[in-house]
């Protein structure tokens, strides 16, 4: 009984963390119609991380000194893979979703990084929840991002959306932070997509 109570827990801390919102503030994404190729760039200037809103100076030392407590030189490993984690892991997973979703719909388009195209997407990361994964119990990264498309030239803004909460999860245990937030960019990737492909096709 107390299995299952558990297990009816873990799965509802589950659901509640994948309650995406997805908002198009301004303008629409129509202009993308017949474009094969979208320029895109990751922006962490901004983002802060967890309930308490740390900005990314004041998380690594943090996170580095805790880890360091438990398993002597375990801070160092981390740190390490957290500073490569955004060009190896976060941003290959959203834009890999991204276009894989699109192909699957049969939509051209693609997002690359450091390409000339008419236009670009900029992904302005505002706020990481790394999660946690206890085994029995668990709950899922959260992502939230501001994905605005400009046009690339003058830099004027042709749509803004805010994603709030993309949930980072995997089925089975996820022991890694970093891996659920790649989870979440991989999610707002795919979102992302969707919408895209509900208003061009």
């Amino acid at each position: 009984m107390k299995k299952l109570l558990s297990f009816v827990l873990a799965m509802t801390m589950t659901v509640a963390a994948m309650a995406q919102k997805v908002k198009i503030q301004s303008g629409d994404l129509k202009f993308l119609k017949g474009e094969e190729t979208v320029n895109v760039i990751f922006d962490y200037s901004d983002m802060k991380l967890l309930k308490e809103n740390y900005t990314e100076e004041q998380y690594i030392p943090k996170r580095l000194e805790e880890l360091n407590k438990k398993v002597e030189g375990s801070g160092d490993i981390w740190k390490k893979q957290w500073e490569r984690s955004k060009e190896e892991l976060w941003n290959p997973k959203f834009i890999t979703i991204f276009n894989k979703t699109l192909e699957k719909e049969g939509i051209k388009m693609k997002l690359k990084e450091n390409v000339q195209t008419r236009y670009t997407l900029k992904v302005n990361v505002k706020w990481i929840y790394p999660g946690w994964d206890a085994g029995i119990m668990k709950q899922a990264a959260k992502v939230n991002t501001q994905l605005v498309f400009v046009e690339t030239a003058t830099n004027k803004v042709v749509c803004d959306i805010d994603s709030q909460e993309a949930p980072g999860d995997q089925w089975g245990s996820n022991f890694n932070n970093e891996t659920r937030i790649g989870e979440g960019f991989a999610k707002t990737g795919k979102t992302l997509a969707q919408k895209i492909e509900k208003e061009v096709k």
